[in-house]
């Protein structure tokens, strides 16, 4: 069974999973001919009320994939939280794990108080675009001017 771990964003195993995830982005973006901005998050981000940042470990307690909620200015909903950073290792796509960590986010983002969750995301990545709607999200008029999105998405809570 697959566990949901609340973690530093800046711990080792973190930290290795958004480099991943970062490298992965920058050479899908080369690909595509256009550059990618990376960012490592800021800590303090993610350190609840302000957010949190999960790690998924699979049944054998190997960090595999992870994401993380953090409060931006409210919306138009009231409170509003923007789902960060979601990721899982390749091998382990089709599973069902990226669904759990949504669905995990979303909880969390509740039990802060959030009305809305919203998140940015590029059209290229066409299998995140279809698990955001299978879970909810819609299609948003943009909320920030992050250079690497080319779709935005929100769920009500």
């Amino acid at each position: 069974m697959v566990t949901l771990r609340p973690s530093p964003v800046d711990a080792p195993d973190a930290h290795e999973l958004l480099a991943e995830y970062f490298r992965a982005r920058t050479e899908g973006f080369a690909d595509q001919g256009v550059s990618y901005r990376t960012t490592f998050p800021d800590p303090a981000a993610f350190v609840p009320p302000a957010g949190i940042f999960v790690v998924l470990d699979d049944e054998e307690g190997v960090a595999q994939g992870c994401g993380g909620i953090r409060l931006i200015p409210e919306g138009p909903l009231g409170t509003r939280y923007e789902l960060k950073h979601l990721y899982l290792r390749p091998i382990t796509r089709g599973r069902g794990w990226g669904r759990l960590l949504v669905e995990d986010l979303v909880e969390r983002a509740r039990g802060f108080g959030a009305a809305e969750l919203v998140l940015d995301t590029h059209h290229s990545l066409e299998a995140a675009g279809a698990l955001y709607a299978r879970t909810g999200f819609v299609a948003v008029e943009p909320y920030n001017d992050n250079p690497n999105a080319s779709r935005w998405y929100g769920k009500a809570l």
